[in-house]
């Protein structure tokens, strides 16, 4: 709430600018926006006291903020947004990470876990084989319910990867409890996943955010490639980034199948579940 407070320009809100001994906004400013008085904004900056739905609505209001940064003070303040669906542009943000990396295999997704953007890098890895099933670009639908053949993990980075895709999805359901789509995935997972129903009732902790998968490429060789995962805030979206050990037999063979691939380096991919 601090930073929120701290980031916004006067001018944008209303008010004068004038001289000022502090950046963004003063306390006195943020209460009379939001009607309530300085020494409660300071308060709850200082974790002294929790704010109701309203408040967190209000200060919301008063401080103009972006939807993703409305989401992050409902989370954060332990509540659920009023509405909004989980966004799904491909924003600048991300676009200058799928330019500036075409060699290393990427793909971005939306909070609910779809794919929205890959790179030509990604596709030339050939494991990505297409079903049918309107779920086909979402990487917690494909790993809990529609395996790749071509992917690879030992049980270790297996058990990491399942989490990270189980606390996301959780996430993203108390972040946007008005969308349908996301809903009605989470739904049909758990009917269809053993293993996705067991992990929701009792989520695993996290313990990295990244983990190592063999692809195995359709003329039969493999490489095992290492995905970590970034955070791109201001859209909402995550991408992730495949890479093998420098100077290893993987990354050879990673540059090699990378190569040959003459597609656009950028493709836009996906959809946010049935129709």
């Amino acid at each position: 709430m601090r930073q929120l407070r701290e980031a916004t320009p006067p001018e944008t809100v209303g008010l004068p600018v004038g001289r000022r001994r502090v950046r963004g906004l003063r306390r006195e400013e943020l209460g009379e926006l939001a009607g309530m008085s300085a020494d409660y904004v300071r308060r709850l900056e200082q974790g002294r006291s929790h704010p109701s739905a309203g408040v967190v609505n209000a200060i919301a209001r008063a401080l103009r903020v972006a939807r993703a940064d409305y989401e992050r003070l409902c989370a954060l303040a332990g509540y659920a947004a009023v509405d909004g669906q989980v966004p799904n542009e491909v924003g600048p943000g991300a676009m200058r990470l799928l330019e500036r990396f075409t060699d290393t295999p990427m793909f971005v997704s939306d909070a609910a876990m779809n794919l929205v953007a890959v790179n030509s890098a990604f596709l030339a890895l050939g494991h990505w084989d297409l079903t049918g099933d309107p779920w086909e670009w979402n990487i917690a639908w494909r790993t809990f319910c529609d395996p790749f053949d071509g992917f690879k993990q030992s049980a270790a980075d297996a058990t990491d990867h399942q989490a990270v895709l189980v606390a996301r999805l959780m996430s993203a359901l108390l972040r946007y409890p008005a969308d349908a789509s996301l809903a009605a995935l989470v739904d049909e997972m758990r009917t269809r996943s053993r293993l996705f129903d067991t992990l929701w009732r009792t989520p695993r902790p996290v313990a990295a955010y990244e983990s190592s998968a063999a692809f195995v490429h359709p003329d039969g060789g493999s490489v095992t490639l290492v995905g970590s995962l970034l955070a791109i805030p201001g859209d909402d979206l995550s991408a992730l980034m495949l890479t093998a050990a420098p100077g290893s037999a993987d990354a050879a063979r990673l540059a090699e199948i990378v190569g040959v691939d003459a597609d656009p380096a950028i493709i836009k991919v996906g959809r946010p579940g049935p129709g």
